[in-house]
């Protein structure tokens, strides 16, 4: 048996139309189950919070995993493998501030809200800045409304809810993608299973190009 984690919201949204066009689809209730067989009788699911994909992963408590870049790239990777590109839920991670915002002084010490304190703080020193971090987990644009940050870090799809709440991006950190994840011991004990579903997810992708 293969276990796969899936990430809850929109990636999940993606995913279960490209396991459709593998020929598999949940064999339960997934809104309320949280492992949920499939038509593959070899495969089952767990729903889990996107920022739990790679510790379940990583722990063996799955074996193959679905989660985002931004996931990946703020809480590390340690213990798994990034084999492939899944190619959807894309979306960047960007830098926000309200339209036309006064420019700040030179001496001022950068107050930025976001759920990526590591991408940020990393983005940041790059650019020799130290930054005031403020960690929110949600209604981010709310803060440079508010005076509580100067800009956020978020990401970002269409662009609709900064508009609509009178803010711009200026700078793109990067842009990210739902990825496959893969546990480095089960790569060993599972390695012919695992090998074939990294070639069938290989080729839904392929497909969708």
């Amino acid at each position: 048996m293969i276990t796969l984690a899936l990430s809850k919201g929109r990636i999940l949204e993606d995913t279960l139309p490209m396991l459709k066009s593998m020929g598999i689809e949940p064999a339960g209730d997934i809104g309320r189950l949280l492992r949920v067989p499939t038509t593959e009788p070899d495969l089952q699911l767990v729903i889990i919070r996107p920022a739990d994909v790679p510790t379940y992963v990583a722990y063996g408590a799955a074996d193959l995993g679905v989660t985002g870049k931004d996931v990946l790239m703020e809480h590390g990777g340690e213990g798994l493998y990034e084999p492939l590109d899944l190619k959807i839920a894309g979306c960047r991670l960007s830098v926000a501030q309200v339209k036309d915002a006064p420019a700040l002084p030179p001496q001022h010490r950068l107050r930025v809200a976001t759920k990526y304190p590591a991408i940020t703080r990393a983005h940041f020193a790059q650019r020799d800045m130290q930054v005031e971090m403020i960690k929110l987990y949600g209604s981010m644009e709310l803060a440079p409304l508010v005076g509580l940050a100067d800009v956020i870090v978020d990401l970002v799809d269409t662009g609709n809810t900064l508009r609509a709440n009178g803010l711009v991006e200026t700078e793109i950190i990067t842009h990210i993608t739902a990825r496959m994840v893969v546990n480095k011991a089960a790569m060993k004990t599972k390695h012919a299973a695992i090998k074939g579903w990294l070639a069938r997810f290989a080729e839904a992708v392929e497909a969708r190009a």
